[in-house]
């Protein structure tokens, strides 16, 4: 693995994998699993399904971002950008190279209601990440639970370990479409998210956390 960098092994700030928590929920999720492959597939479907997924809040205050606080938040939901970074904290724990990717989309998961208070249908800085598995990166979307999905009329977002997963359909047909790349990260660049958010809506922001109503599932 000498070719891999070696700080996509390691705990950063944001991706806390060193954290005594963020290692005994891996140890559990990963038990009498041998191949990393199995253990990627577990860690994104413990993250999938037991972080709901919610885009209604945008915060730039650093701690929420950490991998530890998003796993132990109360309550269990967040958006793609908390989900892929625990997801690259609970891959770093179990000894698989991971990072982060961001990029801006349209068709997020279809919803209305978010696209209205938005006032545009592209989403900023969406977030996924990748694992180094069987000597390649593959990519995982872990961010759309199936209760979600269910109340959406749409497939959720399957991972094999072995293929990309990040096109998630949408309600009333058709996949997620990235417009912009913003690139990969090891680690969250806080930064350079705030600076793409602000300028996309930067009307909702008077304080450093905006709670968007209206998302029921």
């Amino acid at each position: 693995m000498s070719h891999i960098p070696e700080y996509c092994l390691k705990p950063t700030y944001f991706i806390d994998s060193d954290h005594p928590e963020i290692l005994a929920k891996t140890e559990e999720v990963i038990q009498g699993m041998e191949t990393d492959v199995e253990k990627a597939v577990a860690l994104y479907m413990y993250v999938r399904e037991s972080i709901r997924y919610n885009p209604y809040n945008l915060s730039m205050v650093p701690g929420r971002y950490k991998a530890s606080n998003i796993m132990n938040r109360e309550p269990r939901e967040g958006h793609c950008i908390y989900k892929s970074i625990l997801l690259c904290a609970l891959g770093r724990a179990a000894g698989i190279p991971t990072k982060l990717y961001f990029a801006n989309v349209r068709n997020h998961i279809g919803d209305s209601k978010l696209t209205e208070k938005l006032g545009s249908n592209l989403m900023v800085f969406h977030g996924f990440m990748s694992f180094f598995l069987n000597g390649k990166w593959v990519k995982a979307t872990p961010a759309f639970n199936q209760a979600l999905c269910d109340k959406l009329g749409v497939a959720p977002l399957d991972f094999d370990g072995i293929n990309d997963s990040i096109f998630q359909e949408y309600e009333g047909g058709g996949y997620m479409h990235y417009e912009t790349m913003h690139g990969a990260f090891h680690d969250f660049p806080l930064d350079l998210c705030e600076s793409e958010i602000r300028k996309h809506y930067g009307q909702l922001f008077e304080t450093d956390y905006v709670e968007l109503p209206g998302f029921e599932f």
